[in-house]
């Protein structure tokens, strides 16, 4: 016997849901390429959550690669048929996984890369910046007016006295910069914890549901999600944060979290999306595989799964070398208070 479980685990209900285990069993164990396709096709149907969002017609896209399947066929053409089938989804929370491929939508492509890593750390973070990992920070725009933080990911490693040092260090700042641009996402605790730095008072960052039913519309209610300050270093002061379209999954849930504090602009591109929390299983032939299961609406009644757009569209020069036009842009206006 094979047992197929789902498991969704998700944070305590204070910041996400409470923890959900989905069990599900069958006698399954084929390598049927038909079985298992139909399988990985139904699975999806019945729990992916943007099919109504996106206008995804699911029966289709059944139908176009149902035609491609064939039995005998070998693993690898199997993989690639069931991938890009997966892939007509565009999301960046879905993925195929086998032992010698993963499928993988490039969520990133949907815009420019709005950074030029090499110019951000040469000009701006410089020899004598902090390096704290994941930030690295320091005062930008000549003087101590203005504060620069950059971090690529949400490792599951922030600590409270980290983020506490780094917020003392610029506390007499005019403003601060937040720089997420090519964040992929990481561990939700650390966009909650890093949030709750920026917070005076507890408040309710965004709304989010789950997938709980067959249909592609059944979903429990909406369920309010609060961020409590930190006991810490708080800083309220203007904050302006910079995004692009490779901000995804815990980078989109932090802008979003953040847009919704009334002393925070968001510069830069519309995000990547990513914020339908993934939940996965595994196929009759051993292959896993994860979807979106939830949808994630601000405060304003928006969902913003395929990105987030800023307060303020702004883009760098890709052929300069010696500055960066979003964070230029963010100086000056935070300069101009």
């Amino acid at each position: 016997m094979k047992k197929i479980i789902y498991i969704l685990a998700l944070l305590s209900s204070t910041i996400f849901f409470s923890c959900e285990k989905i069990f599900i069993e069958k006698d399954l164990k084929t390598d049927d390429p038909v079985e298992n396709f139909e399988y990985l096709w139904k699975q999806c149907d019945e729990k992916y959550s943007f099919f109504e969002i996106n206008n995804i017609d699911w029966n289709a896209i059944h139908d176009t690669y149902r035609a491609q399947i064939t039995d005998g066929m070998s693993k690898e053409d199997q993989f690639i048929v069931m991938g890009n089938m997966l892939n007509e989804l565009k999301d960046g929370h879905v993925n195929l996984l086998s032992d010698f491929n993963i499928s993988d939508y490039h969520f990133d492509w949907k815009g420019p890369q709005n950074i030029t890593p090499r110019v951000v750390y040469e000009h701006y973070i410089g020899q004598d910046g902090y390096l704290n990992s994941p930030f690295q920070h320091n005062f930008v725009g000549g003087g101590t007016d203005v504060g620069y933080i950059i971090f690529s990911t949400f490792p599951g490693t922030m600590t409270d006295d980290q983020i506490d040092f780094i917020l003392n260090r610029y506390k007499d700042t005019k403003g601060l910069i937040i720089d997420v641009r090519q964040n992929g996402g990481g561990a939700a605790t650390d966009m909650t914890r890093l949030v709750s730095h920026f917070m005076g008072s507890e408040s309710t960052v965004y709304r989010t549901r789950i997938k709980e039913g067959k249909g592609h519309n059944d979903f429990t209610a909406l369920e309010d999600i609060k961020i409590k300050p930190s006991d810490g270093t708080k800083y309220t002061k203007p904050v302006y944060l910079l995004t692009d379209r490779g901000t995804f999954s815990s980078g989109s849930f932090f802008t979003t979290a953040m847009r919704s504090l009334p002393h925070v602009t968001v510069m830069g591109d519309t995000t990547g999306g990513g914020m339908g929390l993934p939940n996965g299983g595994q196929l009759p032939n051993g292959w896993t595989y994860r979807f979106s299961v939830t949808q994630t609406w601000d405060m304003d009644g928006n969902l913003y799964e395929n990105g987030i757009p800023p307060d303020v569209l702004k883009f760098i020069n890709p052929a300069d070398t010696d500055k960066d036009d979003v964070i230029e842009a963010a100086i000056a206006a935070i300069k101009a208070l």
